[in-house]
């Protein structure tokens, strides 16, 4: 390693006597479009060794090889004082998204932040449930930085005297183009470590960086059908004929219900847990739980990590437990096999072996005044830091190890993941509350490797009620999380039958979301995604605000990619576009993307590649659907198909193009599709003189066939 003194480098930073370890990177082609640099000497112990991510070399392969995206003498990296400084080229017409789970922004150039686990708080700075150093370029590539610490990005907005792009000096006093913030041509990140891993994902799209993030993290989650049906969060003081009396309800009033969260009240104790039954509540918790999957509904439990000095397995665990605390409960080093094998144990006990089909992992996240302090000391000798990191990802990891050795999928709640998890089959949720961010979060998700859900849980007018839900069964799952409020779908008498009609169509679309999860898991492709992601999208006109003079480059260097930031409307899988309405909107614009465009409910033409205004009533969100697009749809069912179980499927062809759809089938709730039993069967549809012509391609010999007659309707005429 040579030694350099750059005191042109770090003029601003170093001391005249400090030493800079200037990196030579050299890229490594480890999977097709994907390449890996080692600066320094990175921690052992990162984020994707921690999520236990094994790449879909499959999937990749599949998408073929690629040149490297951008010029590799302009990627830096330097080891200073202890910690890592790297440097990634930005062109003049270059916008970036990502950087975790962002809920009020999709434009992340411009932007200065530390990628922190933590509660969300309302701003946008990188404390969040899920900060992934993990961005992608409009230009069609990503970068990703496999580190388990505490990131400062600085994402455009920092200028170096050597610049290859130099902004221009200006006169504040004189020059009306004089900005504060001058032209950036470099995404600068500082990592708290002798050195990192560095990826760069080849596109040639900005999809396909995306998709290839995601395969080397394994390919994206493929949940249960279940997991995609209603879910209903139950008063967190609920007991055993409370549960009953809230499945007996939703049979007797029509409404779909697959799954019922229990909050802290099952736990005799919790903040700290103990981890075992309320016998006053929960008498005969293995009768509870088999006699609700009898009824086609499973049981999820809510738990935070931190274990009580009243909890029975406490004595087994302390020895592998922090120096500090949380709501005085012991918190585990998860990272030490013995500490899992214990911990993990107990959540398999008398739980998991009693037929309780998930969990939902609390307070994984952050609030500083809440979880452990970085001052605190793990038995690992990890820092707290690489564990608040990864706390989410260990608990997501291991609690879906415990089911996958059952050879019984699960699908969960989490307040907190991070780079690497996209295979892990979790949902992340918050106590953050507003539901434009809610949607920004969502379309953020799928630049992160991650699912959001924008829950419903309480409303002040029926409008907001039927305004949540409507994007709420448009989503990862579907949920009511009534843990305070106690509310029930039917709470709002007035429009009771509109949320039972969406929560039909949620279990009607089934066929189309299981399909669209499957494309995450085998191409990498997020079910719920920005429209930036939409081919056709980038080229349509959208109207500049009235009066908004045309500005210097050199004024807003954006100003060409920023003209609208697109945060309030998403693509949910291959064919649909999503445009949420809000409490007190009557009205509405949809930016379609090139190619005509169709409404989902009527089949009519909505528009060409166009912005369109809408006024569709309490009663819909509007919701449109691609030429060509092909919907499969199944009747609605209380519950959602078991194994072997055969449904009828009616194919909705909205448009006039020809089109084709890949309609995926397994067994719906083992992991024998890692073994290869599963089926991608192919639909086609033609539109001949005033009617259509539709086929499916025959069931695979060998394999689940849970497919039964198929019908064809044109929604287009």
């Amino acid at each position: 390693m040579k030694v350099f003194f750059k005191v042109c480098f770090f003029v601003s930073l170093l001391s005249s006597s400090a030493i800079t370890y200037a990196q030579q990177l050299n890229w490594t082609l480890v999977e097709p479009g994907i390449w890996k640099a080692v600066a320094g000497k990175p921690d052992a112990f990162d984020l994707l060794k921690t999520a236990g991510a094994v790449p879909y070399h499959a999937g990749l392969l599949e998408m073929g090889d690629v040149v490297f995206p951008v010029a590799k003498a302009d990627i830096s990296a330097a080891i200073v004082d202890g910690k890592t400084y790297l440097r990634f080229p930005l062109e003049k017409n270059e916008q970036l998204y990502g950087f975790g789970l962002n809920f009020q922004t999709v434009h992340q150039r411009g932007k200065i932040l530390t990628l922190h686990v933590d509660n969300y708080a309302g701003k946008d700075d990188g404390h969040t449930h899920c900060p992934t150093p993990f961005y992608v370029s409009s230009k069609g590539y990503g970068v990703f930085i496999n580190s388990a610490r505490y990131i400062k990005v600085y994402a455009g907005t920092s200028v170096r005297v050597d610049s290859k792009a130099a902004p221009l000096i200006q006169d504040r006093n004189l020059d009306k183009n004089w900005t504060s913030h001058p032209y950036s041509d470099a995404v600068d990140m500082l990592i708290p470590a002798d050195g990192a891993e560095i990826y760069i994902f080849g596109g040639p799209t900005t999809m396909d960086a995306v998709r290839r993030y995601n395969l080397l993290n394994g390919g994206g989650c493929l949940p249960p059908r279940w997991g995609l049906g209603f879910t209903q969060r139950m008063q967190r003081l609920t007991d055993a004929n409370g549960v009953a009396e809230e499945a007996k309800a939703f049979e007797d009033k029509g409404y779909p219900l697959d799954f019922i969260g229990l909050e802290p009240g099952w736990q005799s104790k919790s903040y700290p847990c103990t981890f075992e039954w309320d016998k006053t509540r929960f008498p005969d918790p293995k009768g509870l739980v088999q006699n609700m999957l009898h009824k086609g509904i499973r049981i999820n439990l809510w738990t935070n990590p931190y274990v009580s000095p009243q909890a029975p397995v406490y004595p087994l665990i302390k020895s592998y437990t922090s120096s500090h605390t949380v709501w005085n409960g012991a918190v585990v080093d998860l990272s030490l096999p013995a500490a899992r094998k214990i911990f993990f144990g107990e959540l398999e006990k008398n739980k998991v072996d009693i037929g309780i089909s998930g969990y939902k992992m609390d307070e994984v996240d952050g609030g500083d005044t809440y979880l452990w302090p970085d001052v605190a000391i793990f038995p690992s000798g990890h820092s707290a830091e690489q564990l608040r990191q990864t706390y989410g990802l260990m608990m997501q990891r291991y609690i879906t190890e415990l089911y996958h050795n059952r050879n019984q999928r699960t699908y969960g709640l989490v307040r907190a993941s991070n780079g690497g998890g996209s295979a892990l089959p979790y949902v992340i949720y918050n106590d953050y509350y507003n539901h434009q961010d809610f949607i920004t979060a969502l379309i953020n998700s799928g630049f992160s490797g991650v699912l959001w859900t924008p829950e419903v849980r309480a409303s002040k007018t029926a409008e907001e009620w039927v305004r949540r839900f409507q994007s709420n069964i448009f989503s990862p799952m579907a949920m009511i999380n009534a843990w305070s409020s106690g509310t029930k779908p039917w709470t709002f008498p007035e429009v009771a039958d509109q949320v039972k009609q969406l929560a039909n169509l949620r279990m009607q679309m089934m066929p189309y979301w299981y399909s669209e999860f499957a494309k995450y898991h085998y191409q990498g492709i997020p079910p719920f995604r920005a429209m930036n992601l939409e081919p056709g999208f980038q080229g349509v006109e959208v109207a500049k605000e009235p009066g908004k003079k045309k500005v210097d480059l050199e004024e807003n260097p954006y100003e060409d990619i920023t003209a609208k930031e697109v945060k309030d409307q998403y693509m949910a899988g291959e064919n649909i576009l999503v445009a949420p309405m809000f409490t007190g909107q009557t009205t509405r614009t949809v930016i379609l993307p090139k190619g005509k465009w169709y409404d989902f409910y009527t089949g009519k033409l909505a528009g060409d590649g166009q912005v369109i205004t809408v006024t569709p009533g309490l009663d819909k969100i509007p919701v449109y659907v691609k030429d060509g697009g092909i919907i499969p749809m199944m009747p609605a069912m209380l519950h959602a198909p078991k194994a072997g179980d055969k449904v009828a499927i009616e194919v909705r062809y909205y448009g006039e193009k020809s089109g084709t759809y890949r309609l995926y089938d397994d067994d719906g709730e083992t992991f024998n599709y890692e073994k290869g039993q599963y089926s991608f069967r192919d639909i086609k549809v033609q539109r001949l003189n005033g009617s259509i012509k539709g086929s499916i391609s025959d069931a695979v010999a060998g394999k689940p066939n849970t497919i039964g007659k198929v019908t064809f309707k044109m929604m287009t005429e």
